[in-house]
């Protein structure tokens, strides 16, 4: 079983190195803030894994509100590119 999370977190990590590097590289604006919804989402998906690895709770607490908080800041550069502030 611990297999498993061995592998998922080096798929994560995996992820959010192509997800660091679409950060850097990206051409635009655009595709920087969708790598920065990426890399929180894997955050939060490598936190909901420690929550069952430690079987902590708290854990997964903590990534609810990274999530609410990751997504208003998207919705905020979003908006920011737009124009629209």
């Amino acid at each position: 079983m611990i297999y498993i999370f061995y592998i998922t977190i080096v798929l994560l990590a995996l992820g959010m190195l192509f997800a660091i590097i679409r950060f850097i590289k990206g051409p635009t604006a655009g595709d920087r803030t969708v790598a920065l919804d990426t890399m929180t989402t894997i955050i939060v998906a490598g936190l909901v894994i420690m929550s069952a690895v430690f079987d902590r709770f708290i854990y997964a607490d903590v990534a609810l509100i990274y999530s609410v908080l990751g997504f208003i800041g998207v919705i905020v550069i979003a908006r920011y590119l737009e124009g629209a502030l």
